[in-house]
């Protein structure tokens, strides 16, 4: 769980300036997406976070 929010908060810094919140929530579910076929697990928390995300930036 802490990498999970340890790329959440990656994404945010790098992007702070240039994205919004549909764009980092857009880009966990991508991650997710890409890794799907390697560990299903983890795409399954990056899902979780993007909703977590947008739930709370929302």
């Amino acid at each position: 769980m802490f990498r999970i929010l340890s790329k959440i908060a990656s994404l945010m810094s790098f992007n702070k300036s240039l994205a919004s919140a549909g764009d980092v929530a857009h880009q966990l579910m991508e991650r997710a997406d890409a890794g799907a076929g390697r560990d299903p697990r983890q795409a399954q928390e990056l899902r979780r976070a993007a909703r977590a995300f947008l739930s709370v930036v929302r």
